[in-house]
């Protein structure tokens, strides 16, 4: 996996630095199956890590240096030091993500030396795949390989990843991304328990295919609606008197409203449906029942397009012409943090060319342009490329 990157990130590094790495790394992207806006609120998520993600060619370096080279960024470098504040660059600059994860493992207590890192990825940008999520723990990854970090355990890469985007880059997001990217398992799905971060592997059936098709309508999250989406979740947390809104029943969500905004409400509604349906979404794919999971993955569509308004004409679109190709064998949804970006579909193994095909034909973006279509495999998490 990702040895089509390797040597992108190897010439990257020989060209800005002039000599050869030691070692390389990489750390996948993801693709959520089931389970919206969960994580943040303390709930359930089904991800899989997928393959595509971000290689890193490094070598260690005698002082306090810090060099990176960004291959898919015409050879940009950035260049800081380690005993002096790290501070963020422009906003959206891909440095900060580096900045942030180096910061972050400085501040969880480890000794950080200087280090030379090329950065190679194809996790398409924008799209709800967590291009930034699996940049930050392939950085972490990086480090810890370099310097043997062997009690830095895949949570805790995790766990200094999300604080790099949330307190550095600025983005409220919650533990999937980068929890899927460090601890993904080959051929299964990963139920999240966002709240004590425990896992469980949920195998996919052999015969399936995961397939992601990239809407072309672009999304991004920072200075966006997700963070609001964030406050309202946070507004209706208080309002029933629980830590979060994972805590709360369908029941008392209807029963206990009261004077609550009906926006917030409906917000509230579509985690507390989500979190049972992720739950049920777990226990059908394990055993095998793409037709009861396509059940699923429908209503979940239904609910963030509804209750959650954060899906996009054109996904909605999407969604419906691939469910309809797809039939009762499987299903399709919206996946990622929404307004845009990407959907996701399982489906028979057998179907994929007529899907294809399906969306070719009947698919265009708002500027014209055909949907891309990956067939992803369900990968494992972060780790050393030999």
């Amino acid at each position: 996996m990702f040895q089509a990157l390797k040597p992108v990130a190897t010439q990257a590094f020989d060209a800005a630095f002039g000599y050869e790495p030691q070692r390389w790394v990489q750390a996948p992207g993801r693709v959520n199956l089931i389970g919206e806006h969960t994580d943040y609120n303390d709930g359930f998520v089904l991800p899989c890590a997928i393959n595509f993600g971000t290689v890193i060619a490094a070598s260690a370096r005698a002082d306090t240096t810090v060099r990176v080279v960004a291959a898919d960024y015409r050879g940009e470098v950035d260049v800081f030091r380690l005993d002096e504040p790290i501070l963020p660059l422009v906003e959206g600059a891909w440095p900060n993500y580096v900045r942030g994860v180096v910061k972050y493992l400085q501040a969880h207590g480890l000794a950080l030396q200087g280090a030379d890192l090329a950065l190679s990825g194809d996790v398409p940008q924008g799209a709800g795949l967590s291009s930034s999520a699996s940049l930050e723990v392939a950085v972490a990854q990086a480090f810890k390989t370099l310097q043997g970090w062997e009690g830095l355990s895949p949570t805790d890469m995790a766990l200094i990843a999300q604080r790099a985007e949330n307190r550095f880059v600025g983005c409220n997001c919650g533990i999937m991304d980068q929890l899927v990217s460090a601890r993904g398992e080959a051929g299964s799905a990963l139920l999240i328990d966002c709240r004590s971060h425990d896992t469980r592997a949920v195998p996919l059936p052999p015969d399936v295919a995961v397939m992601i098709v990239h809407s072309r309508v672009r999304r991004g999250l920072v200075g966006s609606e997700y963070n609001i989406r964030r406050q309202q979740c946070e507004a209706a947390a208080q309002h029933y008197g629980v830590r979060a809104l994972r805590d709360l029943s369908l029941a008392r969500l209807e029963a206990d409203a009261g004077d609550l905004d009906a926006t917030v409400l409906r917000r509230a509604r579509h985690i507390v449906t989500e979190n049972q349906r992720t739950l049920d979404a777990a226990a059908v794919l394990a055993a095998g029942d793409l037709r009861q999971m396509g059940v699923l993955m429908a209503a979940s569509h239904v609910s963030m397009r509804d209750d959650f308004e954060i899906t996009h004409p054109a996904v909605d679109e999407l969604v419906e012409i691939l469910q309809t190709a797809i039939g009762e064998s499987g299903g399709a949804r919206m996946t990622g943090g929404g307004f845009g970006g990407c959907a996701v579909a399982l489906l028979p193994m057998a179907q994929v060319a007529a899907v294809r095909r399906a969306v070719e034909k009947n698919y265009r973006s708002p500027t014209g342009e055909v949907g891309t279509v990956y067939v992803c495999q369900a990968s494992a998490g972060a780790g050393q490329v030999a």
